[in-house]
């Protein structure tokens, strides 16, 4: 296991999406993350269990 952790701007690159889509989607649980400070986090592993199973992702849009 990897404990490499991401940042919103990694998070973005990796995802293909905007720094700020990636935090509203943190803020709004969609995706796992950290808020320490004012930053948030995200750790790899995390990021990379939803790109292999998107159906998470839209289970969680669902819930709000």
């Amino acid at each position: 296991m990897s404990d490499y952790v991401m940042t919103v701007k990694d998070t973005a690159l990796y995802l293909r999406l905007s720094e700020m889509t990636i935090l509203r989607l943190a803020q709004q649980g969609i995706i796992p993350g950290a808020k320490i400070g004012r930053q948030w986090r995200f750790a790899k592993e995390s990021i990379l269990e939803l790109v292999k199973h998107p159906e998470i992702v839209r289970r969680m849009e669902l819930r709000r």
